[in-house]
């Protein structure tokens, strides 16, 4: 059983930064494919970033593409999302998800990913 633990989130100026962060506990989550997805008020949750078990292949939504950037850090068994030029659109529930690199399916595909985090909290305020 993995658990993940989302940390970071937070309120912030549009335009303006934030860095999340996901602890996970498992020590071979080198193996386990690792993404982001939120959820806004009143909307269905989203895909928002997927990063490979190996950290060579990325994948983001259209909305977040050239602001949003994941990354892994398989020593440290953390996952991040920094995620610049924040707007208002963006406000939502950041939820870290993981499953295992030998589950074949999109990476967007919520359904997937056997383990979720608890959600943190991004606010952005225009």
């Amino acid at each position: 059983q993995v658990q993940l633990v989302e940390s970071g989130g937070g309120l912030v100026q549009a335009g303006g930064s934030l860095r999340l962060s996901c602890a996970a506990s498992e020590r071979t989550f080198s193996n386990y494919i690792t993404a982001w997805f939120r959820q806004a008020p009143g909307k269905e949750r989203e895909f928002v970033a997927a990063l490979s078990w190996s950290g060579s292949s990325t994948y983001y939504h259209d909305s977040v593409e050239g602001r949003f950037t994941i990354s892994r850090d398989n020593i440290e068994n953390m996952v991040y999302l920094q995620m610049n030029s924040l707007n208002a659109e963006d406000t939502a529930v950041y939820y870290c998800a993981a499953r295992p690199a030998a589950y074949i399916a999109r990476y967007d595909y919520q359904g997937s990913y056997n383990y979720w985090g608890q959600g943190t909290q991004v606010t952005v305020s225009s």
